[in-house]
């Protein structure tokens, strides 16, 4: 079993599965030179994050929490691992396309506020195997919060753009949210 589970790791790790963009250097330098000549894209997306802390399986944990943490009403000096399903609709039944997968950490003094730094990975359709990287402020009580997106990966290289996001459904006793994503991204 062992031996079966880092074959397939080896496999994914050198780029040879089903889906994979082709990351080799000389491939890329290919794609790079062509650049001059090609058009940017605008491309939208839209999809659901399930940001699930309560149960057996949680995939927003803490990793960081100091003692003033647990005093402080905005959770300031916690800091997260997330890997959150991505799903085409708002039930946790949706399609997934893909993962976020990252880290947090609450930031303010004065509101619930979050530093996020994290990927959206992309699991299934023409995206597969691409990545956008997100970074930004977060003040999670906000009806509208906006991220940026500085870069990605395989269809989405040379990324820049923009993600809206809107608390679709948050959960006050277990902490669990679905949070809505508009995401507008500029590449080649």
């Amino acid at each position: 079993m062992l031996c079966s589970v880092v074959l397939s790791a080896s496999r994914m790790a050198d780029g040879n599965g089903p889906n994979d963009i082709d990351n080799d250097p000389k491939a890329i330098k290919n794609w790079l030179k062509k650049i001059a000549h090609a058009n940017e894209k605008v491309t939208q997306l839209h999809f659901y994050l399930h940001d699930i802390v309560s149960g057996p399986n949680p995939t927003n944990i803490p990793i960081v929490v100091s003692n003033s943490t647990a005093r402080s009403p905005t959770y300031f000096g916690l800091i997260a691992a997330i890997d959150d399903p991505l799903t085409a609709g708002p039930s946790p039944d949706s399609e997934i396309v893909g993962r976020a997968q990252g880290l947090f950490g609450s930031t303010s003094l004065e509101e619930i506020s979050y530093h996020m730094s994290f990927d959206f990975v992309f699991t299934s359709g023409k995206y597969n195997g691409s990545t956008l990287s997100v970074i930004g402020h977060n003040p999670f009580l906000h009806k509208y919060r906006e991220l940026s997106i500085v870069g990605g990966s395989g269809f989405f290289r040379l990324a820049r753009g923009t993600a809206i996001l809107r608390t679709l459904t948050y959960n006050s006793t277990t902490g669990d949210a679905v949070v809505e994503y508009d995401v507008i991204v500029l590449h080649y």
